[in-house]
C-alpha cells in the first residue's frame, strides 16, 4: 500500500443535482435546465480533492450496497481514493437532492433512509498510519477515539465544523485545527459576532479558521489572527466547496506547506469549486489551484 497522506472520515451520500431558474414555492411544478448525479459528502468529496492535489488519499465511512452506494465506490476508485477503510452494507447510501439556482445558491434535501451512525470498532484503523486526518463529524463513534489516537501519535487532525451536532461538538475539543463554517461559529457563540467567536473556538483547538464564504475567513494560532478576503469567481454552484476547501487544506499540512499557503490553496481551491456545477465536477486539481494563485499573488 501506498504511504498514506489524508485519511478522510465521515459521510458519503449520493447527489442528484437539478439547476433550476429558481427555489420552488409551495405546490410549484419546475422544469430543470440541467441534471448531474455524482458522489457527494464532506468527507468523500475532500478525499476527492486530496487526490486531485496529487496526494494519497483514503475514505473511511459507510456506502450501502445499492445502486448509488455501488456507483460511488467506483467513483472513489476512478479518483484514485483508497477505499480499504470504507463499511459497506445493505443499509442504504443516503441520497442528496440539490437544487441550484443560476446565482451558484443551492438548496439540499438529504436522505438517510435506516442508515445510522457506524458503531465503534466498526472499521479497523489499527494499519492506518496517515500523516493528516480529516473529520466531518458524521461519524463520531469511530471518529473520537482516532482523534485521540491521533493525538497521542502525533498526526494532525482537522474538523471540518459545518454545523453543531453530537459528532462536531465532541471532536471540537480532540483535534488540531478546528476548521468551522459561519453556521457552526454562531451556534457555538449563540448570537452573530465573528471575532468572538473565533475566540471562542480558539479555546477548544489550537487553531481555529472561519470561512465565511464569499467574504473568506478569519483565523487565529494561539495569540496571533489574520484574515484572508476570498478568491473572486463567478459563482456557478456552491456545493461542496466547503469540502473542498477542508481537503485542500488537509492536503496542504500534509506537505507541511507555511501557514499562510495553507491558507491561500484551501481558499483557491473552494473558490474554484464553485465554478462548475456539482461539487465532484469542479474539484481542481493542483495545477488550476497554483494557476490562480500565480493570478492573485500575495
Amino acid at each position: 500500500m501506498p504511504p498514506l497522506d489524508v485519511l478522510c472520515v465521515g459521510h458519503a451520500s449520493y447527489d442528484l443535482i437539478f439547476s433550476v431558474p429558481h427555489h420552488p414555492s409551495a405546490d410549484e411544478k419546475l422544469f430543470a435546465d440541467a441534471f448531474l448525479a455524482c458522489g457527494g459528502g464532506p468527507a468523500a468529496n475532500a478525499a476527492v480533492a486530496v487526490a486531485r492535489f496529487g496526494l494519497q488519499a483514503a475514505f473511511a465511512g459507510h456506502l450501502g450496497l445499492d445502486l448509488y452506494g455501488e456507483r460511488h465506490f467506483q467513483e472513489l476508485r476512478e479518483a484514485g481514493v483508497l477505499t480499504d477503510w470504507l463499511a459497506r452494507d445493505e443499509t442504504p447510501t443516503p441520497l442528496s437532492v440539490v437544487l441550484v439556482k443560476p446565482d451558484g445558491s443551492r438548496a439540499l434535501v438529504n436522505y438517510k433512509g435506516a442508515t445510522r451512525h457506524l458503531a465503534a470498532g466498526a472499521i479497523d484503523f489499527s494499519r492506518c498510519r496517515p500523516k493528516v486526518i480529516l473529520f466531518d463529524g458524521h461519524e463520531p463513534a469511530i471518529s473520537l477515539p482516532l482523534a485521540r489516537r491521533a493525538r497521542a501519535e502525533g498526526i494532525a487532525t482537522v474538523l471540518d465544523a459545518g454545523s453543531l451536532h453530537e459528532g462536531t461538538r465532541a471532536l471540537m475539543t480532540e483535534v488540531d485545527y478546528l476548521v468551522a463554517s459561519e453556521k457552526f461559529a454562531r451556534q457555538c457563540l449563540g448570537r452573530d459576532d465573528e471575532p468572538a467567536a473565533l475566540d471562542h473556538l480558539a479555546a477548544h483547538a489550537p487553531a481555529a479558521v472561519i470561512t465565511l464564504g464569499e467574504r473568506g475567513l478569519i483565523w487565529r494560532r494561539g495569540e496571533k489572527r489574520g484574515a484572508l478576503p476570498a478568491f473572486p469567481i463567478h459563482a456557478v454552484d456552491t456545493t461542496g466547496a466547503g469540502d473542498v476547501f477542508h481537503g485542500i487544506f488537509a492536503a496542504a499540512l500534509a506537505v507541511r506547506m507555511d501557514w499562510p499557503d495553507v491558507l491561500r490553496h484551501a481558499s483557491a481551491a473552494g473558490a474554484l469549486c464553485c465554478a462548475a456545477t456539482g461539487a465532484r465536477t469542479g474539484i481542481p486539481k493542483r495545477e488550476g489551484i497554483d494557476n490562480l494563485l500565480r493570478q492573485i499573488p500575495a
